[in-house]
């Protein structure tokens, strides 16, 4: 590097004839001060700008940049149940949801979506990270061996669980079972002990379909699916799911008594749960709406869940124009509503089926909002 101050080889420094030592001073002189303006100069444009900062200045020779980790994560395989090194960390911050208060997040259920990227995934139509997945553990008429319909997304279900296990994000993959009422059950008798005995050999079922699935389920309550689906042979023979009438037999569609009382309905349910509760670490919920609730149930004793976690779908719409936040549907009065007793602030309230339920289309499917800090905790050991 040559400096200012130094003469360059083999041009050696001479001195110009006559009056040259007077005109050299004073070149020197101007050569001074000019040399003086052009530091204040810099000083000035120096002090004009600001330091960009450490980020923005190139790191000196011999140190280094401390950059953020990106980790090595993999990107989703589709096997929900393997988790990610304790030490691994995600290839890129999770992107921000929509704004919901604190512990809510957006799902699907039942029939698989396109969903978007890679984990976390992204739903369609509404945006925002898949925060839950809830599919058909099975339903009873196929089980009695007269239904054709089981929706299960494998796909979905992975995507969730690796949200979950890998982000941090949502609830993974939680499950229902399509109930049949006392009325298709093969040994009706309109006892409750029957109808008892009944809901717990579902619960056996649900629990023996469960452990098959491929991906595995994290949420720990199984909701009982108990609605009347009108005609919908592929799902069921039984138009009322055998809910208020009795039939001749489980498949035959054909109706032998026109009234079941409600205790024995109730029955029912206190069988799953009983059975469910005492053969895993799960807990009962159910899935239902406060129109098809009385009808079942009736409004009496018979009727009260306080105690029961809820899946609601009343006031479902076929709209994605507005979504919810909360319990309500942004800038409306659309609200979700539970059930038999069960009430919004209630921490039993768990989810709310706010489009592509209850009848809705809007092209896509069924989309849920579910409350994550309301997610019971398995018992200890369990």
């Amino acid at each position: 590097m040559t400096s200012s101050g130094a003469s360059r080889t083999g041009q050696p420094g001479h001195r110009k004839p006559g009056g040259g030592r007077r005109t050299g001073r004073l070149a020197i002189l101007i050569g001074v001060a000019a040399a003086a303006c052009v530091g204040i100069v810099a000083a000035v444009l120096s002090a004009a700008v600001p330091d960009p900062g450490p980020a923005a200045r190139p790191a000196a020779a011999g140190s280094s940049a401390s950059a953020g980790r990106t980790g090595t994560a993999r990107p989703a395989t589709g096997t929900a149940s393997t988790r990610p090194s304790a030490r691994a960390q995600p290839a890129a911050p999770a992107p921000a949801g929509p704004a919901f208060p604190a512990g809510f997040w957006s799902g699907s259920d039942s029939t698989g979506m396109p969903l978007r990227g890679d984990a976390p995934a992204r739903l369609p139509g509404i945006g925002g990270i898949d925060g839950g997945y809830i599919g058909m553990a099975g339903n009873w008429a196929t089980w009695q061996g007269c239904g054709t319909k089981e929706i299960w997304s494998s796909q979905d279900s992975a995507a969730a669980n690796a949200s979950l296990t890998r982000y941090r994000k949502g609830i993974g993959t939680g499950v229902y079972w399509f109930m049949g009422g006392p009325g298709v059950d093969p040994h009706y008798n309109g006892t409750t002990g029957q109808a008892h005995a009944w809901g717990a050999a579902q619960a056996a079922q649900a629990l023996r379909e469960i452990a098959r699935k491929t991906t595995r389920v994290t949420y720990p309550v199984v909701f009982m699916d108990v609605e009347l689906p009108g005609h919908a042979p592929t799902f069921t023979p039984a138009d009322d799911n055998g809910w208020t009438s009795a039939y001749t037999s489980p498949c035959s569609g054909r109706v032998s008594a026109g009234h079941i009382p409600h205790r024995v309905d109730r029955a029912e349910l206190d069988g799953f749960a009983a059975y469910l509760t005492a053969h895993s670490p799960d807990q009962p919920g159910v899935y239902s709406s406060p129109a098809i609730w009385p009808q079942i149930f009736g409004t009496g004793r018979a009727a009260l869940i306080p105690h029961l976690y809820e899946w609601t779908y009343n006031q479902a719409t076929a709209s994605l124009a507005r979504q919810p936040v909360g319990w309500c549907l942004r800038g409306t009065a659309t609200c979700a509503r539970f059930f038999g007793g069960v009430t919004a602030s209630s921490r039993y309230a768990l989810m709310w089926q706010w489009s592509g339920g209850g009848g809705t289309w809007n092209g896509i499917g069924d989309f849920d909002q579910i409350d994550g800090s309301r997610t019971p905790r398995a018992p200890a050991g369990g």
